[in-house]
């Protein structure tokens, strides 16, 4: 019998390693924050992304007070979201790791507003902060959605610490 095979239906007193290994069951989609303050460009994997409204159009993203990429965003007052496709699976790890030149090699453009895009995302949006909130560890901005687009395919997925796609019985493109 596997660890995976074994399952306690029973409620738990929550530890940071338990509040993980049962968040992690939450599927979500893979984006890469991107900003920059002055010349410098900044980003960093991020799962916690939302839509919040759509009028206006607004979502809120959620990043560890630690981030450099978090402290930039609210340095600029903007970001973008540069949503992954599948197979993206290499770029959301060179973001996802703290130094070095994230953006070397990584074919880059610039929104109308000087946001950072990556130019083979999935889809894109261009956003400015509104309001930020603390809260334990991290800092919610929230943001409304200036610019947006997206191409078609499908996106990479996280479940349980693996990057892997998205199945469905009829996927529209």
């Amino acid at each position: 019998m596997t660890t995976e095979d074994q399952h306690d239906d029973r409620l738990q007193p929550l530890t940071p390693q338990a509040f993980r290994d049962v968040i992690g069951h939450f599927a979500s989609g893979v984006t890469v924050i991107t900003t920059s303050v002055g010349e410098t460009l900044h980003g960093t994997t991020a799962s916690a992304v939302a839509s919040l409204s759509l009028e206006p159009p607004m979502l809120l993203i959620c990043m560890n007070r630690s981030s450099a990429t978090g402290q930039a965003v609210a340095a600029s007052g903007a970001f973008a979201v540069n949503i992954l496709g599948e197979g993206d699976d290499e770029l959301a790890r060179r973001f996802a790791a703290r130094g070095g030149d994230k953006f070397a090699g990584v074919d880059v453009s610039l929104g109308d507003h000087g946001q950072p895009l990556l130019v083979d995302a999935l889809a894109q949006l261009v956003c400015r902060v509104t309001q930020t909130v603390e809260a334990a560890t991290h800092v919610v901005f929230f943001a409304e959605v200036h610019e947006a687009t997206a191409r078609p395919g499908h996106p990479l997925a996280y479940y349980r610490g693996k990057f892997g796609r998205l199945a469905f019985d009829d996927l529209a493109q």
